[in-house]
């Protein structure tokens, strides 16, 4: 009986062993039975991987952005981008036309002379501005609260509906660029802030703090008209197609430029592709709130983020190049929901180059890949991405975030990276939550 006691008591002992050592090779496991999960890093396998530069199959389908300035310049340094050279004929040119202050009745700006705008143009509510294809647009050289700026208002519509052949140009007061010719001479990548920019304000749902309805947009004065935000996604704003934003970027503040193009709460109902933003001193294309899907933007050389997105904004951005210069912070800057209206948008088509300059008068970017931070929602696919400094990343940059992610509130999928040499996953893909 003893010895058989004993036996069983062998084989208890064995199976207890050979569970805890199986527990132990499965990664361990706490009191609670809890296994941890993989990795940020770990999980990019799944949806990221390496490429040859020129052997994608993902990205953006560069074909379609013939027609801009950046191509004029860029062509001959960026796989599939060609130039178009538009160029359109303008019957008997007549002198400058000069725009200030409120439009209160519809108008039509013509193709046959440049428009200046001195200080801030306001589109009024119940008011159309209308904007030929190849009208240029300059904007006077100011800072602070005399920058000049084109703002549509939130009730106001712009039907600016360019063309390829014949786009429509915002530029400086000092650009050389002829009527009928899509780039002058004496500007380039480096000239920013020279005016301020263009807004578009509407009265879709963002997600702001204290869950207001609408809030003053960042990049004009508080004492200015500039709301933006409500409850109707499907709001119209008009249409952007084929425009082309240069060289603004005006300081107003201490930390307080104007982006290249700014939409605040901008709704569905609006039609808006086909944009250029180029040499920005603050973001290329910042979206607060808003539901309005963008086709075909491109964006080159602006002193922060090429693609900013903030409060919730809901749309979907397609067909997407930027191209990052030394002073870039990031391709992309993707901030949460403000308030407690919880929204994602969507990248749908996306090429990302990076820069590997050198520091060029002490100034530098960050020139990263992206960064998702204060609870960021977000689903970002078919992207192609080559050019960056080794160590760059796609950062996680807060705990809501990296929560976000673990619930399948943040998502990627088909990423082709050309890793910078020494790079991989475990460098690109970052959760700076996790020590």
């Amino acid at each position: 009986m003893k010895t058989i006691k004993n036996l069983f008591f062998l084989l208890t002992f064995s199976l207890i062993a050979f569970n805890c050592s199986s527990d132990d090779d499965n990664g361990g496991g706490s009191d609670d039975g809890v296994t941890p999960t993989a990795s940020f890093s770990d999980d990019a396998d799944a949806w990221s991987s390496a490429v040859a530069q020129g052997a994608q199959t993902t990205g953006a389908d560069l074909n379609v952005f013939g027609w801009t300035y950046t191509a004029s310049q860029m062509a001959a340094a960026i796989d599939g981008l060609s130039y178009d050279n538009p160029t359109w004929t303008v019957d008997s040119p007549q002198a400058d036309e000069t725009h200030s202050g409120f439009i209160t009745a519809d108008e039509t700006w013509t193709n046959d002379r440049f428009h200046i705008l001195d200080g801030k143009v306001y589109v009024q509510e119940g008011v159309t501005l209308t904007i030929e294809p190849g009208t240029i647009i300059k904007g006077a050289e100011s800072t602070g609260s005399n920058a000049s700026a084109l703002i549509v208002a939130q009730g106001g519509m712009i039907n600016a509906n360019g063309t390829a052949s014949a786009p429509i140009i915002f530029t400086a007061a000092s650009d050389n660029i002829a009527l009928g010719t899509n780039a002058g001479t004496n500007l380039s990548i480096d000239d920013r802030a020279l005016w301020g920019g263009v807004l578009v304000l509407g009265k879709a749902q963002g997600s702001f703090s204290g869950d207001a309805v609408s809030i003053q947009i960042e990049g004009l004065p508080a004492t200015e008209p500039g709301s933006y935000g409500g409850t109707n996604d499907a709001d119209n704003s008009g249409v952007l197609n084929y425009i082309s934003i240069r060289h603004g970027g005006a300081v107003i503040g201490s930390d307080n430029e104007i982006n290249g193009l700014t939409l605040g709460g901008v709704g569905s109902g609006t039609t808006i592709s086909n944009i250029e933003v180029v040499a920005n001193l603050d973001d290329g294309i910042e979206w607060f709130a808003g539901a309005v899907n963008v086709s075909n933007p491109i964006v080159w050389g602006c002193a922060d983020d090429l693609l900013d997105i903030d409060e919730a904004f809901s749309g979907t951005i397609s067909n997407a190049l930027t191209i990052s210069t030394n002073v870039t912070d990031h391709a992309m800057e993707i901030d949460g929901p403000a308030g407690s209206f919880q929204a994602g948008f969507t990248i749908d088509g996306l090429t990302m180059i990076g820069d590997t300059s050198a520091t060029i008068d002490g100034v530098s970017g960050n020139r990263e890949y992206s960064d998702l931070r204060d609870g960021a929602l977000a689903t970002i696919n078919n992207v192609y991405a080559y050019g960056f400094r080794a160590g760059s990343d796609v950062e996680l940059d807060d705990a809501t975030s990296a929560t976000n992610y673990a619930a399948d509130n943040i998502s990627f999928s088909n990423w082709q990276v050309v890793y910078p040499s020494g790079d991989d996953n475990s460098v690109m893909w970052n959760d700076t939550t996790v020590e």
